[in-house]
């Protein structure tokens, strides 16, 4: 069993100082609450919606900014996974996951599928997401859009992945009432296909003139959302059972890897 603190706050565009700070505060709490694993949300050291390059360039960061290491220090014995705008050692800028502990920064995960406007902002990443044996479990990471790709879940899923850690910026869009966001559903679905855990950090807040969903949601592997963050509420905690991630099993004679027909999928 981990505890897992999905820490839903709100970055100030271009402000590093300010979400230098409230990010390290929200993993100190969250670590004050006994969090084994912390997840934040997409581009939390510098806001999200840049008008240019240049303007993200002035905001990002190298994986071995003080920043990163003051999450780590902040968190005690959790992992924190949280995004930042990077910049590249090839002069690019990057929408980042780092994933922190006491020790530094484990692995730095790039954006593969640029949502809108960011591709005018940010260069895509070409390596495929990590999964790493942490202290809180076998987790896997991507970033918000890149989870609508049912190939990232899946592949994170047959990578021995326990626990999908997802920083998102979800902006809101109109939908039935009484209906969850829809990016929950996806997260729903994936959770349920892969039989794994999901952890969406959504972010709080306007900025300029976006409204945010603050739809963070955790997802056990049956796909049932075990907790949640609202509007105008910080985090979502639950208690995972990673165990449960590595039984695939949904009947006494399917499993969802093992009954996969790669034979047939190759003809399309």
């Amino acid at each position: 069993m981990i505890r897992v603190v999905c820490a839903q706050v709100a970055p100030e565009i271009g402000d590093l100082r300010h979400n230098a700070a409230m990010s390290a505060a929200a993993v100190s709490s969250a670590a004050a609450d006994g969090a084994d694993l912390i997840v934040l949300p997409e581009l939390v050291t510098s806001g999200y919606l840049f008008s240019s390059t240049d303007e993200a360039r002035a905001a990002a960061l190298d994986p071995g900014s003080p920043l990163l290491a003051a999450w780590g220090r902040a968190a005690g014995d959790a992992v924190v996974v949280g995004g930042f705008c990077e910049a590249g050692e090839d002069s690019a800028v990057y929408n980042s996951a780092a994933v922190v502990d006491r020790s530094g920064v484990l692995a730095v995960y790039r954006k593969t599928h640029l949502w809108d406007a960011e591709r005018t902002v940010f260069s895509p990443g070409t390596a495929a997401p990590p999964v790493l044996d942490t202290r809180a479990g076998r987790i896997g990471v991507l970033i918000c859009y890149d989870m609508e790709f049912p190939e990232m879940t899946r592949g994170l899923a047959l990578a021995g992945a326990d626990l999908l850690a997802v920083p998102t910026n979800w902006p809101l869009v109109p939908r039935p009432s009484g209906e969850r966001p829809p990016e929950v559903v996806t997260a729903m679905a994936a959770a349920r296909a892969n039989r794994v855990y999901l952890a969406c950090c959504d972010r709080t807040g306007t900025e300029r003139g976006q409204a945010w969903t603050e739809g963070t949601a955790i997802v056990d592997p049956d796909g049932w959302v075990v907790a949640s963050a609202g509007p105008g509420v910080a985090s979502a905690l639950a208690s995972c059972d990673l165990g449960a991630a590595r039984r695939k099993t949904i009947s006494a004679v399917n499993h969802v890897l093992a009954d996969r027909r790669t034979d047939v999928y190759d003809q399309f």
